[in-house]
């Protein structure tokens, strides 16, 4: 399909580029970018079939999820693969990663071909699974991490391996030389390990998740592997991750929307803000704040973890642990973190596109000329109210219900196809 966006703000980290413009696609492929200043490509030599008019909008490389659970197979009542694709396109999302704690467990190549099975049925977005690191996580034997990486997947069009890393996510590896081995396995096959961050044996608390990240970054380092941390939630995790950092440890980290907005005097008995890390305290808040502003947090994830109205709705203590988030994290990080002067606009799209694509290995986070035509085009100055009958997900379980935001997603286009469009 040919495709003319035209007037938008273009912005692009990976090329430094923030200005009006207009960008061509033709063939799946990012074609011509012409603004005041650069002129690059060859304009389609036959018309477009379709102009969008982006002037007032932001045009950005499509954003990219390192972490949800689409919840399928096994528990496909909260979520599936097409419904969790939904939510992901209306809320700007080109790629998302989805964690290995199904039903049964993503710890063999049967079930990463039955993910990418139903994938490929879906709207367009690209889904890549996360491999377990041990077999149905029970964290006693290695699962079969080669098997899955030398499959041929929608992950293997993206970042070369049937599967884009492995993880425990949902619970960690508590045996250290298992955890040691699994990362070596990983870093055998060109993949990644996501850690999970967080001692079984202290769930919830600030030491539980220090301990782990400390830990993992220890295996990482022995390993001369790299490791990615998830969903960091407090200032002893940032100041150890910082300092591993200037030791030159190959170290990345994320945390989610949530984390950055809300401390746990925001619960309220309220099961919708109950997660795993739980909210923590307003210093911790702070820290995740300025860990952001200075680089010690890479990514920002959503951690899209859906649940149904009869396992959240019974207040905080009885309900499940886990927040829906990919169609509020962009509104949800720009209104909170641009408009509040903490990013700027490019330093907000290479935590949500160009870092994740750095970290995973894909040739994607980008809008340069004969790239992949992943991007999304986003209204930044309408305003709304965040409302769970507006949801594309079966789950309704945000914690920003109510929440006034800016920054409403109008096209999310993968691979040159619109996936989603708001009109």
């Amino acid at each position: 399909m040919r495709i003319l966006v035209r007037n938008g703000l273009i912005l692009d980290p990976d090329i430094n580029l923030q200005e009006i413009g207009d960008l061509w696609i033709e063939n799946g492929k990012v074609v011509c970018i012409k603004t005041a200043s650069i002129s690059e490509g060859e304009i389609p030599a036959e018309e477009e079939e379709l102009t969008i008019d982006a002037q007032g909008k932001w045009v950005v490389p499509g954003l990219i999820d390192l972490h949800v659970h689409f919840r399928d197979p096994g528990f496909e009542y909260k979520e599936d693969i097409f419904t969790g694709c939904q939510a992901a396109a209306r809320g700007g999302f080109t790629t998302v990663c989805c964690m290995p704690n199904t039903k049964p467990v993503i710890d063999c190549p049967e079930v990463v071909k039955y993910i990418d099975e139903k994938v490929e049925k879906a709207n367009g977005v690209n889904v890549l699974a996360v491999g377990s690191i041990t077999q149905g996580q029970k964290g006693e034997t290695l699962a079969d991490i080669n098997g899955m990486a030398e499959l041929l997947t929608r992950s293997t069009k993206v970042v070369g391996k049937g599967i884009c890393a492995v993880s425990e996510d949902g619970r960690s590896v508590m045996n250290a030389k298992l955890m040691l081995e699994g990362i070596l396995e990983a870093k055998e096959n060109g993949l990644m390990v996501f850690s999970h961050t967080e001692d079984d044996s202290l769930a919830g608390t600030k030491i539980g998740e220090e301990l782990i990240v400390a830990r993992d970054i220890m295996l990482a380092k022995e390993a001369k592997a790299p490791i990615h941390l998830c969903h960091i939630s407090t200032k002893g995790s940032l100041d150890i991750i910082r300092q591993a950092k200037t030791e030159g440890v190959h170290v990345t980290a994320e945390t989610g929307p949530h984390y950055f907005v809300f401390d746990q005097s925001c619960v309220n008995d309220d099961g919708n803000k109950k997660m795993n890390p739980p909210l923590r305290d307003q210093e911790d808040v702070e820290a995740v704040i300025d860990a952001l502003k200075d680089g010690t947090l890479d990514v920002i994830a959503t951690d899209h973890a859906p649940h149904s109205s009869e396992e959240k709705d019974h207040g905080y203590e009885k309900a499940m642990n886990g927040v829906v988030g990919l169609e509020t994290s962009f509104a949800v990080s720009y209104t909170m973190l641009v408009k509040n002067g903490i990013l700027t606009p490019l330093e907000l799209i290479d935590k949500m596109s160009c870092k994740p694509a750095e970290i995973l290995g894909a040739d994607r986070g980008t809008l340069a000329v004969g790239k992949t035509a992943d991007l999304a085009i986003i209204d930044i100055d309408k305003e709304y109210e965040i409302k769970a009958e507006d949801f594309l997900s079966k789950s309704k379980n945000s914690p920003f219900l109510g929440l006034k935001v800016f920054g409403k997603v109008e096209y999310t286009i993968v691979n040159g196809q619109i996936v989603y469009a708001a009109h």
